[in-house]
């Protein structure tokens, strides 16, 4: 059985990591080349990075940053944000990133994803994805852009499903409802994707505890978490994360 992965997200805003709560009132935590390299330090398996606001403002990603980043860790890194174009994913993997996440633009541009997989292969594309509890749609969630504040009329479950047959190799699967809260994942909307699709899903939104991410891991069908607030609190390290984990029966890599 493959190891559970846990990673770390890093919003950034301005060149700096924010942290919000349902993706509102960011609040300034560090610099994030300092972060990634801490982070990378206490042994996460694999790191997110997303520019939160360079699709709402139609901007490119930063590729300088993306490149300090990038000499300072040694893992799988990925990187989200105002991706709109073939060229912006070679960009980014030119600049040292190992995937990108399309979120916004892939839903206003599905070829997208198909596009970057024939290119750069599956493994590079990663399906970044906004969910909102929604009764209006047929799984019960609503699919969003830009960083949550423009309701679509896509279905999280079809869309999910859609983004897989065109060619992403994974979903990072954002619940906005549970985002920042620390109360826990959302467990109905992570077993649904993941029962959904044939591609590994990163659970993302509402991690607190290892608890948390015990649940989502196990119960919740994910094959990572992905975590912010519970170790840019300094509540939690890497390292205590993945001890819990063990304990509880999860395997996760050392």
């Amino acid at each position: 059985m493959l190891k559970k992965r846990i990673i770390i997200c890093l919003d950034v805003k301005d060149g700096r990591t924010t942290k919000g709560v349902k993706f509102k009132d960011n609040k300034d935590i560090g610099d994030p080349v300092e972060m990634a390299a801490e982070y990378y330090r206490q042994g996460v398996d694999e790191l997110v990075f997303y520019d939160i606001m360079a699709s709402a403002r139609g901007k490119k990603p930063i590729l300088d940053l993306i490149a300090a980043v990038a000499r300072q860790v040694f893992i799988p890194f990925c990187v989200g944000g105002g991706i709109a174009t073939l060229d912006d994913i070679r960009a980014i993997i030119m600049a040292g990133a190992e995937k990108v996440s399309l979120n916004s633009q892939a839903v206003k541009n599905p070829d997208l994803i198909r596009q970057g997989a024939r290119v750069f292969g599956n493994q590079c594309i990663v399906l970044g994805m906004d969910a909102a509890r929604d009764e209006a749609m047929p799984s019960g969630y609503r699919v969003y852009l830009n960083g949550g504040r423009v309701a679509t009329d896509r279905d999280a479950r079809e869309w999910a499903q859609e983004a897989v047959s065109l060619g992403a190799g994974e979903i990072v699967l954002n619940s906005i409802d549970a985002d920042g809260t620390r109360n826990g994942y959302e467990m109905k909307l992570t077993r649904m994707i993941s029962e959904a699709v044939e591609v590994p899903v990163i659970a993302s939104g509402g991690g607190g505890t290892p608890d948390h991410l015990a649940d989502v891991l196990g119960e919740g069908k994910a094959d990572a978490a992905l975590i912010a607030s519970m170790v840019h609190s300094g509540e939690y390290t890497v390292g205590s994360i993945k001890a819990a984990l063990k304990e509880k029966g999860i395997a996760v890599r050392d």
